[in-house]
């Protein structure tokens, strides 16, 4: 293969796994138009299409997919050799694409951030936070951070928190309005607010009454996609929510927020991060999960 078409074919791969030459010339450090140029060339080089281009998207042809699924590891691997090499000689270095909950985000990431960038400067962290469960190997992250109990079997899985539990709160305002439920039950005759996921269901929350599983939900008076966005919901006095501990410990701990139901609230596993492969990890990576492992 010829030399002068490595770079070329770097950033197809990068074009096809972000959809996009804007987001490609970011990553790159190259403009939009040089990125095209470059994969259009590639294009008539070889002789075939790689890309659908539309105004609005990018996505591979059959060519390209069949293309991309050869050279894309195959450039991974000279990229994670190449790193591997510089950290011999240097701190792990390069940009980090981590995909997390929200929630990860606040309790295992955030208040650990401050120490990382101080102990690798020379790492950038790329955060992309949905409550979805991405497949971090096929959207091009290089991990990702959700409640281990939601993480495939096939990743590898480092805990990052300790056992987690839900705190149903409601601020003191409300409760002396509407009184106080004492088992899940009573949930039913106070405003919920509640939480609809990225995926479109709303949370029903979980409690164990006497070792069994129970599932109850308050009236649903607010519907939220975040929480804390709920959170400050509760704090107005606009009904009951539920969030993570850790998440409303400081609003509990100064009279904010009051704790309901709190002997029904059950832990569970914590946050885990997860990867698809230890084979020739990236330093990069390797930092990353060593300072925000458990």
């Amino acid at each position: 293969m010829e030399r002068s078409l490595l770079s070329p074919l770097a950033l197809f791969v990068t074009v096809a796994r972000l959809r996009s030459f804007r987001a490609a010339g970011r990553e790159t450090g190259l403009s939009p138009s040089a990125v095209s140029h470059a994969v259009a060339s590639l294009e008539g080089t070889l002789g075939v299409r790689l890309l659908h281009r539309t105004t609005r998207s990018v996505s591979p042809t059959a060519d390209g997919a069949a293309l991309l699924e050869r050279v894309g590891p195959a450039l991974s691997e000279i990229s994670e050799a190449v790193l591997a090499a510089g950290a011999l000689v240097g701190e792990p270095a390069g940009s980090l694409n981590v995909n997390l909950s929200r929630s990860a985000y606040e309790i295992v990431v955030l208040p650990r951030l401050a120490g990382f960038r101080a102990a690798h400067a020379h790492i950038t962290l790329d955060l992309t936070l949905d409550d979805g469960l991405a497949d971090v190997a096929s959207k091009g992250f290089d991990a990702g951070i959700r409640l281990r109990e939601s993480i495939e079997q096939d990743m590898i899985r480092v805990p990052a928190s300790p056992p987690l539990s839900l705190a149903v709160v409601a601020s003191p305002a409300y409760l002396a309005a509407h009184g106080k439920p004492v088992s899940p039950g009573d949930l039913t005759a106070h405003d919920g607010i509640v939480r609809r996921f990225d995926t479109g269901p709303i949370y029903r929350w979980e409690f164990e009454v006497d070792g069994q599983p129970v599932v109850a939900l308050p009236k649903p008076a607010i519907v939220v996609n975040d929480t804390q966005a709920g959170v400050a919901a509760a704090l107005a006095g606009l009904g009951i929510t539920m969030a993570m501990l850790p998440q409303v410990a400081s609003l509990i701990e100064d009279g904010s927020l009051v704790r309901l139901l709190e002997d029904c609230s059950p832990e569970f596993e914590g946050f885990g991060i997860y990867f698809p492969s230890r084979r020739q990890m990236r330093p990069a990576l390797r930092a990353f999960i060593d300072h925000f492992r458990l």
